[in-house]
């Protein structure tokens, strides 16, 4: 290892979050127990695809989710042997990987039944897909009042067998949102003209991580959680769940220098001393996937203590303010994670800086290496 920032992502802690949603499902619904779709989109969520994928296949996952069919065929040529959901639009992809890859790809709109129906002919296969709807986020599905006219064509397809029929929430996550039960009482209206035109799905499938933590109502025959087997529950939900966070930042730091009062540090002049004050040199910037907006609002900790983030978040680099401690070059930088009694998790970063979760982790930058543990 040469550049010193580096994400350590604890692979025991995914294998552990697995076992605690499986766990926290049979309990609360031993009758009828839902299917876990492991959500492994982004790169899993800037954790690695392939390394977390096996981890996830070694404890039971028998079905993994990704964005598209580069993401599958990447997970194939990891040795991953589980059955691997696309979730992305295919309309206007090159099919092949479907086949190659033995990938199950959802069928959202007739563009790409038609395409994929073209596609099993010319591979003289029968390819199973789950059937996606849109109840209402107005992205990819079909229109769930036009199922009667858009799916007879589709479910006529010779190469196509209908193995599930999901939908995707809007706003899971927002408990004020009145947007969240419309879109299950969509679904269940959808779910029962799929039926009245013939179709007959294995199973059913809406949850994300907020769903499931909400409504079991809406887990239906399957989850997908995503964050929640990163270890984090997404805001402003809370949980009982014993989750761990799989992965943590880290960094060292290069120089540590002095500025007068009324010196400046970083572009733009933004930060002004108006003290004699004592700065850290951290080497990790924009380009690993910090953000801009982590200057004058964000921290990191050395030696235990929050060091405030000041100057600019530049590409390669970050300052901060170390005034009044003993730091020197070499000493442990925590973007992200634990040092001795304080913690900085991804909540507290994505509310500091106005975003989500999601985006924090999956910025992360390709070239800060992650180190796998457990």
């Amino acid at each position: 290892m040469i550049r010193p920032t580096v994400a350590r992502v604890d692979l025991g802690a995914i294998k552990s979050n697995f076992r605690a949603i499986t766990e926290y499902l049979a309990r609360e619904r031993p009758d009828n127990v839902p299917r876990v779709i492991a959500v492994v989109k982004a790169n899993a969520y800037g954790h690695g695809a392939a390394p977390v994928a096996r981890a996830l296949e070694s404890v039971g996952a028998d079905l993994l989710a990704c964005a598209d069919i580069e993401e599958g065929a990447a997970l194939r040529a990891a040795g991953v042997d589980a059955e691997i959901l696309v979730f992305g639009a295919l309309s206007v992809s090159d099919l092949d990987g479907l086949f190659d890859c033995r990938l199950t790809p959802t069928i959202s709109t007739p563009g790409a039944a038609s395409a994929v129906q073209a596609a099993a002919v010319r591979y003289k296969q029968r390819l199973r897909y789950h059937l996606k709807i849109d109840t209402g986020m107005n992205r990819l599905g079909f229109r769930h009042d036009n199922l009667r006219r858009s799916l007879p064509a589709l479910l006529a397809s010779s190469n196509l067998e209908l193995a599930a029929v999901y939908t995707h929430f809007a706003t899971a996550d927002d408990p004020e949102s009145p947007h969240f039960a419309e879109q299950r009482t969509r679904f269940d209206r959808a779910l029962a003209d799929v039926a009245a035109v013939g179709g007959r799905p294995a199973y059913r499938h809406a949850c994300n991580s907020a769903a499931l933590l909400r409504d079991s109502r809406v887990w239906y025959d399957g989850v997908r959680p995503g964050l929640l087997l990163y270890g984090v529950v997404p805001p402003p939900l809370a949980s009982t769940l014993p989750l761990v966070p799989a992965m943590t930042l880290h960094s060292r730091v290069v120089a540590v220098k002095g500025m007068r009062p009324g010196e400046i540090s970083g572009y733009g002049g933004r930060f002004v001393a108006d003290r004699p004050t004592t700065i850290a040199i951290v080497p990790a910037g924009y380009a690993d996937g910090l953000d801009l907006r982590l200057a004058g609002r964000g921290s990191v900790l050395i030696r235990g203590r929050r060091a405030p983030v000041v100057g600019s978040v530049c590409m390669d680099m970050l300052t901060v303010d170390v005034t009044g401690q003993d730091v020197f070059p070499g000493d442990e930088v925590v973007i992200l994670g634990s040092q001795r009694d304080d913690r900085l998790d991804v909540r507290e970063m994505a509310a500091t800086i106005g975003t989500i979760p999601w985006e924090i982790v999956c910025r992360i930058g390709a070239r800060i290496e992650r180190i796998y543990e457990g």
